[in-house]
């Protein structure tokens, strides 16, 4: 995954930048910054003495005898490591990338400052409490510790090669609070949902699509066969939910209501509406990606516990790899915070997955709890159409003032450049960000009759978002919560306060309990379901309120032993409380609870091989159907013919597993994406085009039922075409992409070898200079795995087979012995090239190998091969 999708430094910069790092010279200036992680260094703020063991890995356990020693520790040794990414990240998040990089930038700052992420940021922390300030600040003086009197080289090799973009003379500000608050904008914004399905839908009901062919065709019901995270179910009665007690018993499933229809006060197809959907999708493509590509359900993640009766330990299990964007260096940062001793005052024992930037611990284990995250995927964020005359917005009350906004932003090498933001009561006006925007603001306008219009009797329109993460919630709070956690009451009391991003929740404790809760800050509408966008001057885009936390669904001590999530819906569909009509549809939770249903005494090895499980459930639905096609249809050459029955062989032997080595996982893959693109490509716009996850296994499952449904025919021909013929084709072109790719023979065609990831620097990685990204990129790493495969490895149809999402860390939990856990990352510790732990764990991760994790004191000293010891000043 690149974060920012454009050119971030000059042709001329990258010139005199390729040809010094192709020098020795560029890894003695890479190694300028590198961190001392053994002896001892001044750290000015500390109470008492505070250690950093590391072991093997770079992984450090930091031991202090105060909290605040603890965060001030941990801003420091964040910062020792991956002070880079911090400091991109946060112009990132502050809509300040083009004080960095020039105007390439511009697009990314416009958005993300049209949105706020910044402002709503800086406003939350006037809500959370006087703990977690404190956390916060502790942490930033670490930081700041840390980076005072250091400069170019000294920072990174990345700070140093500024000044080739036109941002000479650039000294980082010191770390804020509000620096690590804005993070969770981010990761909001990457975790959105539906956002981009309701925008889809909306176009296509411009879209002439042909007789015989629906656009809710192409949005098809989560399957009853798959199971959701709560199968027993539950209700809502007197504002609180109960889950149900019983086994899941599918005949008593309630029936799931269909979308929502086209609001009769909004036209979609009136061209200047679909000129302003146009520009909002135009927006959406510029928006910045730091946690992965949220425009289908390729973001997602698993997560698992066990119960003792189903332990082959005896004692509760955890398993969790959510599913992100892959990056150099990864997005997570392993680490363990130890009170000595601990205690009221000093509460912290936890080890787990941080986030560099942020304090403390997202996911991970007390001494006394594990738990895991998902993304829940509520619809929390809405498309308004507003009606706009000049500076005023209409409304069901009439015509009212915008909002305006005007910031100046800082162009490295150029001119500031002052930027307007329109905000109405709906919500920022994104749509303005894009340049289609600014042409339809300048002449594209509709009529309208309303006597309060301007007075040429025409208003323009735009796209409001309503997103719940626009309004300052206390977030931060749920962090220190978790970390002190010591039951299921106190870790639902943390829960609570997590408000946005909404996530799925497990939890395991040391005495055998297992839960699940969903918490989050969820929207009940006035009108519609959030699955199209509403007219803001009706009033039919109000939000009444917010579904209450006691309303939510939870579980604690289910009957099947088992909880597992994997972005499906918590209810069956149908059921209260409503929280979308936009779930992943169930492929992979339905092979996880099959894997999970098959042992009675599972193991973490038993979990660690359901991660790595690459079993295709596509595949499983499609090939049966590829295999009934006679390769000859009475008009196929011989040569044609020959080449279908080569893949027909191929796949007729695959245990349809899509494993690195396996010919089957290529002929199959190869043939998905030729198939889905002799089916839709005729039909929908370039911007539709299927991405080939499993909302489309879905659509083409239904379709392989109906051999002359009019999506197969091919509207480009005068004949009319059938399934078969389209079945053939897509392996005919398969058979021919493969041979051009390998050979023609199938024993030299491997999933791997298409399949690959690219560790792809976020800032510097994607110039196209090819020294410059051989010094901070790595890979290319061949992976099993696929698209809604439990293993997930994620590729787009529309764009080739290389990965562009992945497990961005396995993490497995044994309670009864907390040393006996493993977890691993993408790529290693370190954000700097050159330095020894900067991607030392991609390879094992490749191949699904894990680390042992330490964390009790014992194991912690055991494995310790650098002592740092931080010393009051």
């Amino acid at each position: 995954m690149v974060w920012v999708r454009r050119g971030l430094v000059g042709i001329a910069g990258l010139l005199v930048l390729a040809l010094l790092v192709t020098t020795a010279s560029g890894a003695v200036f890479a190694r300028r910054s590198a961190p001392s992680t053994g002896g001892e260094l001044a750290l000015p703020g500390l109470d008492a003495p505070v250690e950093v063991l590391r072991d093997e890995h770079g992984i450090p356990t930091i031991v202090a005898s105060s909290s605040d020693d603890l965060f001030r520790a941990q801003g420091f040794v964040h910062a020792q490591d991956r002070f880079w990414e911090m400091d991109f990240r946060r112009h990132v998040t502050a809509g300040r990338l083009s004080e960095l990089f020039g105007e390439s930038q511009l697009e990314t700052d416009s958005f993300v400052r049209t949105l706020g992420w910044r402002r709503v940021a800086e406003a939350e922390l006037e809500l959370l409490a006087p703990e977690t300030i404190r956390m916060l600040e502790a942490y930033a003086e670490g930081v700041n510790a840390w980076a005072e009197g250091r400069t170019g080289s000294e920072l990174s090799l990345e700070h140093a090669l500024l000044p080739l973009s036109g941002a000479s003379g650039y000294v980082p500000e010191p770390w804020t609070p509000a620096d690590s608050v804005a993070w969770l904008k981010a990761m909001a914004w990457d975790l959105r949902s539906n956002l981009e399905d309701e925008l889809l839908r909306a176009r296509l009901l411009g879209v002439d699509l042909g007789e015989g062919r629906e656009w809710q065709d192409l949005f098809p019901a989560y399957p009853d066969r798959h199971p959701p995270i709560l199968p027993a179910g539950g209700e809502v009665v007197d504002g609180r939910f109960t889950p149900a007690t019983g086994i899941a018993d599918p005949d008593d499933a309630p029936v799931a209501t269909t979308a929502a229809a086209p609001s009769d006060a909004l036209d979609v197809t009136d061209p200047a509406v679909e000129e302003v959907l146009a520009a909002a999708q135009q927006a959406l493509a510029g928006a910045p990606m730091l946690l992965g590509d949220g425009r289908e359900d390729g973001i997602g993640s698993n997560s698992w516990v066990v119960a003792p009766e189903r332990s082959a330990t005896g004692s509760a299990l955890l398993a969790n790899d959510p599913h992100l964007g892959p990056a150099q260096p990864s997005l997570w940062y392993q680490v363990g915070l130890r009170c000595e001793p601990v205690g009221e005052a000093c509460p912290y024992h936890v080890l787990g997955y941080s986030f560099s930037g942020v304090p403390g611990i997202v996911i991970g284990q007390t001494d006394r709890v594990a738990w895991g995250f998902t993304n829940l995927g509520p619809d929390v964020a809405d498309l308004v159409i507003e009606r706009i005359d000049g500076d005023r917005v209409q409304t069901p009350e009439g015509w009212e003032p915008l909002e305006v906004r005007t910031e100046t932003v800082a162009v490295a090498g150029g001119e500031d450049v002052e930027l307007t933001i329109r905000i109405g009561p709906n919500g920022p006006l994104f749509s303005d960000v894009s340049a289609a925007a600014a042409e339809v603001a300048q002449g594209t306008s509709s009529a309208t009759d309303d006597p309060d219009a301007g007075a040429d009797g025409e208003v323009e329109h735009a796209v409001a978002l309503r997103w719940v993460a626009l309004d300052p919630v206390a977030t931060a709070d749920a962090v220190p919560l978790l970390m002190r956690a010591r039951d299921w009451d106190s870790f639902r009391a943390a829960a609570l306060r997590f408000e946005v991003p909404s996530q799925s929740l497990v939890y395991a404790d040391v005495d055998g309990h297992i839960g699940y809760q969903a918490p989050g800050r969820i929207p009940v509408r006035r009108s519609g379901d959030g699955t199209l966008p509403q007219p803001g001057w009706t009033g039919e885009a109000t939000w009444e309120r917010f579904l209450a936390f006691e309303e939510l669904p939870w579980t604690f001590d289910p009957p099947e032993g088992v909880l597992a999530t994997a972005n499906q819906p918590v209810l069956a569909p149908g059921s209260e409380p409503f929280l979308s009509s936009d779930f992943n549809l169930g492929y992979r939770a339905a092979r996880i609870t099959e894997l999970l249903e098959a042992q009675d005494q599972l193991s973490l090895d038993d979990l660690l091989a359901i991660q790595l499980d690459a079993h295709n459930g596509n595949a499983a639905n499609l090939v049966p159907a590829l295999l009934a096609v006679p390769a000859d249809d009475g008009g196929t050459d011989d040569g044609t013919a020959a080449d279908i029955e080569a893949i027909q062989a191929v796949l007729a032997g695959w245990d349809l597993q899509d494993a690195a080595d396996s010919a089957g996982a290529a002929a199959f893959n190869a043939t998905w994406r030729h198939l889905l693109a002799a089916t839709f490509h005729d039909e929908l716009p370039e911007w539709a085009w299927p991405s080939g996850t499993a909302r489309w296994w879905e659509i083409v499952r239904g379709l392989v039922d109906e051999p002359d449904a009019a999506w197969w025919d091919d509207r480009g021909t005068p004949q009319r075409e059938t399934r078969d013929e389209v079945l053939r084709r897509a392996m005919a072109e398969a058979h021919a992409e493969l041979s051009e790719l390998f050979s023609p023979d199938p024993t030299d065609w491997r999933w791997g070898a298409m399949h690959t990831l690219e560790l792809t620097h976020a800032s510097f990685g994607s110039s196209g200079i090819a020294p410059l990204e051989a010094l901070f990129n790595r890979g290319p790493l061949q992976l099993a795995g696929g698209a809604d495969v439990v293993n997930a490895t994620g590729w787009s149809a529309t764009e080739g087979y290389e990965v562009n999402w992945v497990p961005s860390m396995r993490y497995l939990v044994d309670l009864g012995d907390l040393d006996a856990g493993r977890w691993i990352h993408l790529t290693g510790q370190s954000g700097r090239p050159f330095h020894r732990h900067y991607a030392d764990q991609a390879e094992a991760w490749a191949r699904g190998d894990t680390l042992p994790i330490r964390f009790t004191p014992a194991a912690v000293e055991a494995a310790a091969v650098d002592r740092l010891t931080l010393r009051p000043e």
